[in-house]
């Protein structure tokens, strides 16, 4: 029998009174076919005793009419005792069936259920259950759960409601599987209190919640080390959802933090050499260094700090403008500031500077039109823009710097005369530059300028004078040319070139003064008297001009003499002959200049000496090889015999420490052998 079709859902309600009649027509004959005298499932008790009285009256009618006219086997009470026992039971049994049997598939959308029978509702139920859809679930439920508790398909009815009833927290339990928490608490809430599943309910939701909650915990705690950015820690603490009774955790959102992690920390290294690319500095460091920043994507947990990052580069890239243009670099300032990026939110900023970097290339002019043109072009800077007061400052600086340019080109006009009433003229003017202006240190400087011409007018006569008066060189004409060089003041223009002159002049009288001393000095040290030369040259005061010579040529004669006091007692202590005795000689007599007159007998007495040590320490050696070799060890670097000393010492350290013997060759013999031989 094929069921018809029935929607995903139906209601109750929708079922009319025209439906339960033909319900009701088609149950009565079903029932007239099956069971002649039987009710059909789901008629009144009136009808089924007026269907029993009318077949009672009707069986006696024909049993009076036609009980004459029966065979003689029909008159036996053995058949008809046989027939009573039997017709009851058969009735009973086709009774059972109609009950366990719909008559024919009913359209279950259209049936009015109040007066539906218990077979019809189940079977709907049933259809309903078989799509296994938590609505359909619950409308199969509640088909049937009303039905009489005496109903004698009860036992049938309650097996289908715990089935279904569990298939319902089952399919909660996998919408909790799937991540759909709230949907698989409300599912669960859905089924009917008074059904045993329901019992289950609270016990299901309080650990669906607990595992999502721990869930929530690990997962939180993933996040925090990840924004930390403790890679490691948060590897650890992801792997925890592992360990999670549910699919989603340890499917889906485990992946999700993995990926994030991985995610992450490549944001991270991003952001770590923007940042190492800031610090390097330069414009094409800090545009790389936005661009990085600015690859890292919304989701990411760098994201917000990378956000901020950006306008940190883009103002170091405006401080780098701002360098240039104090460097009065304008070009290159302008450059810089066009090159950052919008995204560094320094739009208003790096429009407001470059205006300003223009207006400031025209004043540098340092003409009445590059300012006006300054001033032009700062005032189309709106109020409302973050630059708008500085340019105001500017503005206000620049009509000052104006009025004093003014001054200043008429100061220089005068001044082109070259007098000094032309000079004094043109310095009354620029001093109508208040200190306060813009251009009140040039003015100080061309006033300064000025007065440095009018004194070099005034006191150039007295350096001419000096001049000509020292011609002569003589020390009463050098003495009168500084006296005349030195009436220029300090702080005037010519003071400077009148101090060296004076320094000059000073020093050729000196050296007039003490070159007999230095003279004199040198000529008794050539005569071999070197103390008076020493006393002679002494009478140089320090300071002098020629102190200097005379010192380098005292330190000289002083040197002179330590070396003949040198060379005097190593020769008195070789005398003595002994080891100690020659070394100390050596050490005398060898420090005698290599300058020295002395010097090349002082060579043949220290080759002559060290010869006599290398014979003492032979013979000393024949005896005591230690002793021997202490003597030679005396013998300096740089005498005749050094290397043939050091020989001897090698010689006599090899006798005092011979070589270890080889170690003895095994033989391949057996030793027995050996022992033998």
């Amino acid at each position: 029998m094929t069921e018809r079709d029935i929607p995903e859902s139906w209601s109750p309600a929708r079922a009319q009174e025209p439906d339960q009649i033909t319900i009701l027509s088609r149950s009565q004959q079903i029932s007239e076919t099956y069971a002649p005298g039987v009710p059909a499932a789901g008629s009144t008790s009136q009808s089924v005793m007026r269907s029993k009285e009318s077949a009672s009256e009707q069986g006696t009618a024909q049993q009076s009419k036609g009980l004459e006219k029966l065979p003689r086997w029909l008159k036996s009470w053995v058949l008809w005792a046989v027939l009573l026992t039997l017709v009851p039971g058969g009735i009973a049994i086709i009774s059972m069936a109609m009950l366990l049997k719909l008559p024919a598939a009913p359209n279950c959308p259209s049936i009015f259920w109040p007066l539906a029978s218990a077979s019809v509702r189940i079977h709907c139920a049933q259809f309903a259950a078989s799509k296994q859809t938590v609505n359909d679930l619950l409308q199969a439920i509640d088909l049937v759960k009303d039905l009489p508790e005496n109903h004698p398909l009860r036992g049938e009815i309650d097996r289908f409601l715990g089935e279904w009833s569990q298939n319902v927290l089952q399919l909660a339990d996998e919408s909790f599987q799937a991540g759909r928490l709230n949907e698989a608490v409300a599912t669960a809430h859905r089924i009917p209190k008074d059904l045993p599943a329901y019992k289950l309910v609270d016990e299901k939701v309080a650990k669906w919640q607990s595992i999502w909650s721990k869930a929530e915990g690990v997962y939180q705690a993933a996040e925090g080390e990840i924004r930390q950015q403790h890679w490691h820690e948060a590897f650890m603490i992801a792997s925890r959802l592992l360990r999670v009774n549910n699919k989603y955790w340890t499917g889906i959102k485990y992946d999700e933090l993995n990926q994030m992690i991985v995610s992450t920390r490549e944001d991270g290294d991003k952001l770590a050499k923007a940042e190492s690319l800031s610090k390097d500095g330069g414009v094409d460091n800090l545009l790389k260094a936005i661009q990085l920043a600015g690859s890292i994507g919304q989701n990411s947990y760098i994201h917000q700090q990378a956000q901020e990052a950006i306008p940190v580069f883009g103002r170091k890239m405006l401080e780098l403008a701002q360098q240039k243009l104090k460097q009065q670099d304008a070009d290159s300032a302008i450059d810089i500031a066009q090159k950052i990026p919008a995204n560094a939110g320094l739009q208003l900023e790096s429009e407001d500077f470059i205006s300003l970097a223009e207006a400031q290339r025209s004043a540098w002019t340092g003409t009445i039109p590059g300012l006006e043109s300054a001033i032009s072009q700062a005032q189309q800077i709106d109020p409302t823009r973050p630059s708008h007061e500085k340019a105001q400052q500017l503005i206000a600086r620049w009509q000052l710097e104006i009025e004093d340019v003014g001054h200043l080109e008429k100061a220089q006009s005068l001044s082109s005369g070259g007098a000094i009433s032309d000079l004094t003229a043109a310095i009354n003017e620029a001093q109508g530059i208040p200190a306060s202006n813009p251009r009140a240190k040039e003015a100080r400087k061309e006033i300064a300028h000025w007065v440095a011409q009018i004194q070099t007018i005034e006191d150039r006569p007295y350096l001419e004078r000096a001049d000509q008066l020292a011609v002569l060189e003589d020390i009463n004409s050098l003495q009168a040319a500084i006296t005349e060089a030195s009436q220029i003041g300090r702080n005037r223009a010519l003071y400077q070139e009148a101090q060296d002159k004076i320094a000059t002049w000073t020093g050729k009288i000196q050296r007039i003064e003490d070159q007999p001393y230095l003279d004199q000095a040198r000529e008794l040290a050539q005569s071999g008297d070197i103390p008076a030369a020493i006393k002679t040259a002494q009478q140089i005061p320090p300071g002098r001009s020629l102190s200097s010579e005379a010192q380098a040529a005292m330190d000289d004669w002083r040197g002179q003499i330590r070396a003949k006091e040198n060379w005097r007692k190593a020769r008195e202590v070789a005398l003595a002959g002994t080891p100690n005795a020659l070394a100390e000689a050596i050490r005398l007599a060898d420090q005698v200049p290599s300058s020295s007159l002395l010097r090349n007998d002082v060579n043949e007495a220290l080759d002559q000496w060290s010869q006599q040590l290398l014979d003492i320490a032979r013979s000393q050696g024949e005896s005591d090889i230690t002793r021997g070799i202490e003597t030679a060890k005396l013998i300096p670097k740089g005498t005749a015999v050094y290397s043939e000393a050091r020989s001897q010492i090698r010689t006599w350290r090899a006798i005092l420490n011979p070589p270890l013997p080889l170690p003895t060759p095994e033989f391949s013999q057996p030793s027995t052998t050996i022992d033998q031989q």
